[in-house]
């Protein structure tokens, strides 16, 4: 934070300079970076550290202290400088050569192992749900583990692998210019690796590509033959068994069965047994059909980011120590959207939306709630890890209908690396912005205009959604201030015309307590795979890394009311009335009186030239699920009811196409969009589940039977929706 403040310092004492106004919406940028470098000063900022709450030893322990040094490398690239030889003939067959020494650990028999599990053991004696029995013969029992285990995995090939790894090399190289892998990152992977234990990897797959390039990175960094998961019913049975050799999974069908069948007791044993210690990602067969659209093309750079490893048994010791009450989100805003109280709950939001299949129900209640929040911290660390691409700063610039590209691109793009966050870009800044457009091309019309000036429209319908799916990639970098720049315009919505100017709104003081529920309510509604809070963090603290974000960005300054004490004047304050400073995450019952203390300090709406336009850039970045959510509120009186969950998202999916055709809201005609709608109703009590005949089965619950329910749950969304 400090260096984003020097930043912005910096920039407006250059500004000043130069005799003119910082404006971030014209071409006189604060700092115009002609040439875009990945990170700004001498070291890249590092992202996606694992959680210190939860696993303060390994953040700690498996950080290397010359990461910042540390650049990129190409894995594809591939020299003499690679091998152990040197000559003329070793530099034409360099590739070959590598391939051969890569190291490929030997595969030990995992079948008396698995056997010797304590899962197979329970299923053998029957202290398993479904298990066999003391009377079953344990010889068949083997029999039925090695059918299953073969079903799984076979031993890799070492001669198969280095091969495969050859012609991929081979492959990737006539398919990209590079592959860029942070050394930093890298560093970290391996130091984890020579601890002994076995390390699990999971991937956000950004790219079909991830089941077979991610593979190779580790091993040619020498990290080790990494098993991948497949899925079975893509596959023939020949390419099954050339998958299996080369390090594949598959999953016997016996594990996805009920949890009282007794086929799949047996099943999921084995599977908790032999996938323990393999590394998991989920590939499909969409790479294939994908490599002859991408060959055809011109070549493009990849970059692989991997997040801080951490140990899975000092989370699992930790984690549980952070588990403090929680309510549902029906019990949490149900009574505050019907108008039948005002106060919002000292509590924090239970909201799980983690699929549930058979390895996890067969997992007790704890364990799944541990499976859970682990998700949340793994999916916060992948996305912080992640850079930012040109084409998200483009898409946002163009979706909502800025002016001047050049001078916009620079501006987003300083932001984002203000923030923390890198880019996966660099070059010359005008090269930059043509090469977007091209890739953006099957959205938008590019027009000559005079003066050699370049119009980029979107098009309409289907080039608008995916505008608005690559603008959501950004939304990571300033989520802080956008949701606390539509909480503010839900505390002004009441008091002040959402077309008014901003001087009239900048009149208007707001207390910090109301700020903090205003935002509260906000957390509470929008879905936790868009806020990407991790579990051990509480509501409380991030409103007020909210508030904070808000004051240092320069769109609220601190206002004293008369009579009142200056926030900076600490010295008359009783420190023997209250402790002042308690434990990060020690939120108590007690807690609630800290919004009383802050009910006395005040805020307005900064009046600088740029605070408009930015507030509402801020705005429209979360107004995409905003105006989804209300157009779902909408429906409730038109959608057919009851039906299935697939159903119904269909009928919502077709009315939010609709809706766009009649509006131009085509950044909300997002399937995604719909099922975050329903999911997030179901939660909130509009939508009730109940068992039917083809499975389960979405109804209207009797409190939002009513018209007049239903147009109170769209006022309390529309609050913070900015036109």
């Amino acid at each position: 934070m400090n260096t984003m403040a020097e930043a912005r310092l910096q920039t407006q004492k250059k500004s000043s300079q130069d005799g003119q106004e910082t404006s971030l919406w014209s071409s006189g940028f604060g700092m115009k970076l002609e040439a875009v470098t990945p990170f700004l000063g001498k070291y890249r900022p590092f992202v996606g550290r694992c959680c210190q709450t939860c696993t303060p030893k390994s953040w700690e322990s498996l950080f290397h202290r010359s990461i910042m040094d540390l650049g990129f490398c190409n894995v594809i690239l591939v020299k003499e400088e690679n091998t152990r030889f040197r000559g003329w003939l070793v530099r034409r067959l360099c590739y070959f050569l590598w391939s051969l020494e890569q190291h490929i650990p030997p595969c030990q028999d995992a079948s008396q192992k698995i056997m010797e599990s304590t899962g197979v053991q329970n299923v053998i004696s029957g202290r398993a749900p479904g298990g066999a029995g003391e009377g079953q013969v344990p010889s068949h029992v083997r029999k039925e583990v090695q059918r299953i285990l073969g079903h799984i995995q076979a031993p890799p090939r070492p001669f198969l692998l280095r091969l495969f790894s050859w012609a991929l090399l081979r492959f990737l190289n006539c398919l990209f210019l590079n592959v860029q892998l942070y050394r930093g990152q890298m560093k970290m992977v391996q130091k984890a690796s020579q601890a002994g234990s076995p390390l699990v990897f999971l991937s956000t797959h950004k790219s079909v590509l991830d089941g077979i390039l991610l593979p190779f990175v580790l091993l040619s960094q020498g990290v080790g033959v990494l098993r991948v998961a497949w899925d079975p019913r893509t596959c023939s049975p020949l390419l099954r068994a050339l998958l299996k050799k080369l390090g594949g999974l598959f999953l016997p069908p016996e594990a996805n069965l009920s949890l009282d069948s007794p086929e799949g007791v047996l099943a999921r044993a084995v599977v908790h047994a032999a996938l323990a210690p393999l590394g998991l990602w989920t590939g499909a067969l969409a790479v294939l059909r994908s490599l002859r659209r991408w060959g055809c093309g011109r070549r493009v750079c990849v970059r692989v980011h991997l997040a801080q490893p951490f140990s899975l048994q000092e989370y699992i010791i930790n984690a549980r120590s952070c588990w403090g009450s929680r309510q549902t989100l029906e019990q949490l805003l149900q009574p505050i959207v019907l108008g039948q109280c005002t106060a919002v709950p000292d509590t924090e939001k239970e909201q799980e939306w983690t699929p549930v299949t058979g390895p996890l129900l067969a997992l007790r209640e704890e364990d799944q709630l541990l499976v859970r929040r682990l998700s949340w911290h793994v999916l916060n660390a992948s996305v912080a890890s992640s850079a930012v691409m040109s084409t998200a700063i483009m898409a946002t610039l163009l979706l909502f209908k800025h002016q001047k590209l050049l001078g916009e691109f620079s501006w987003l793009t300083e932001e984002t690396l203000l923030r923390g966050f890198d880019v996966g870009f660099s070059g010359q800044l005008r090269c930059l912005v043509q090469h977007t457009l091209s890739l953006l091309r099957p959205h938008v019309a590019l027009l000559r205009i005079q003066q050699g000036d370049l119009l980029v429209v979107p098009r309409p319908g289907p080039g608008l959604t995916s505008l608005a799916r690559l603008s959501a990639e950004l939304l990571p970098t300033f989520l802080s201030e956008a949701v606390g720049a539509c909480a503010v315009r839900g505390l002004l919505a009441g008091r002040v015309p959402p077309e008014g100017p901003w001087e009239l709104q900048g009149v208007e003081l707001l207390s910090q307590k109301e700020l903090y529920c205003q935002i509260l309510l906000l957390l509470h509604l929008l879905p936790q795979d868009l806020l990407l809070l991790q579990p051990c963090q509480s509501c409380y603290c991030y409103c007020q890394e909210v508030l904070d974000r808000l004051i240092q960005c320069g769109l609220l300054v601190a206002e004293e009311t008369p009579g009142s004490q200056p926030a900076c004047d600490t010295g008359r304050q009783r420190l023997s009335a209250r402790l002042l400073w308690k434990l990060s995450g020690d939120f108590t019952d007690s807690d609630s009186d800290d919004f009383e203390e802050a009910e006395g300090r005040y805020f307005r709406l900064s009046q600088q030239s740029r605070c408009p336009d930015f507030f509402l850039f801020l705005c429209r970045l979360l107004s995409p699920v905003l105006k989804a959510f209300a157009q779902a509120a909408a429906f409730l009186h038109r959608g057919r009811l009851p039906d299935t969950e697939s159903g119904y998202t269909e009928q919502l999916f077709q009315f939010l196409r609709a809706t766009a055709q009649e509006e131009g809201l085509f950044e909300c005609a997002d399937p995604n969009l719909a099922i975050s709608a329903i999911w997030t109703f179901r939660d909130l009590g509009v939508l009730q589940q109940t068992p039917g005949p083809t499975g389960p089965m979405l109804h209207l619950s009797p409190a939002f039977a009513s018209r007049d329910s239903q147009e109170k749950l769209g006022q309390f969304i529309r609050q913070f929706i900015c036109s």
